[in-house]
């Protein structure tokens, strides 16, 4: 029997948002110090630790499921954007140009994270269901940090390369890569502890702590 959480669809919203969001602004690549990477970086590791804190309270199967959404939303704002773009303008055409140069750069954006996401956040996903049954729900911090090694450096390599691909210098994309990595990897360190925090206290309001011990993994089982 299916229960009725309190946060679910809260949750829900802010990680879906935060994907869409992020898709959106990394049309534009920064230069922050020694580091060079895309805008979606700023608010893009965000959707790893509500992954961890899906997967760690409600368990993987809910968390494929909200995957999945994420996918059904960011395909159909790809599809949008292209449709009004391909639309015929208004007869002074304005900021025709603008849209033209920011958003129609988002299509191969949004292919290059639906690939990116799904095999980044589904190895996160999974490792964490995995680590916390053989550790029996102790050290959580291992749990999150270790899976986000895995998924970010999956995510990242996978979403600099088909996004930007002959767009930029290799050494350019190099640099994407390692900054982004190390950022996001970091962020999740320095979040841990709010990590730890949300997820105990979900786990007492929703009389949740879910154990994947007879779930069926496979990433397209609905």
């Amino acid at each position: 029997m299916q229960k009725n959480y309190k946060f679910i669809t809260l949750i829900t919203v802010f990680f879906v948002a935060v994907l869409m969001i992020s898709n959106i602004t990394s049309t534009k690549i920064l230069d922050f110090g020694p580091f060079t990477f895309d805008g979606w970086t700023l608010l893009f590791p965000l959707s790893y630790i509500f992954g961890d804190v899906i997967t760690e309270v409600y368990g993987y199967k809910q968390s494929r499921k909200i995957i999945w959404m994420w996918f059904g939303a960011l395909l159909l704002m790809s599809v949008m954007i292209i449709v009004v773009g391909l639309l015929p303008a208004s007869k002074d055409r304005a900021f025709q140009a603008d849209y033209q140069h920011i958003l129609w750069f988002t299509p191969r954006i949004v292919m290059a994270s639906l690939i990116a996401f799904l095999a980044g956040e589904f190895s996160n996903s999974y490792i964490l269901a995995k680590i916390k049954i053989r550790m029996k729900g102790k050290k959580l911090r291992v749990r999150t940090i270790g899976s986000t090694l895995v998924g970010e450096g999956l995510d990242t390599i996978i979403f600099v390369v088909v996004a930007f691909y002959g767009v930029f210098p290799t050494e350019v994309l190099r640099a994407i890569i390692v900054s982004n990595y190390i950022f996001k990897v970091g962020i999740e360190v320095v979040f841990t502890p709010l990590t730890y925090l949300v997820t105990n206290r979900l786990k007492k309001v929703e009389h949740e702590d879910y154990y994947d011990n007879h779930t069926n993994f496979n990433p397209v089982k609905l």
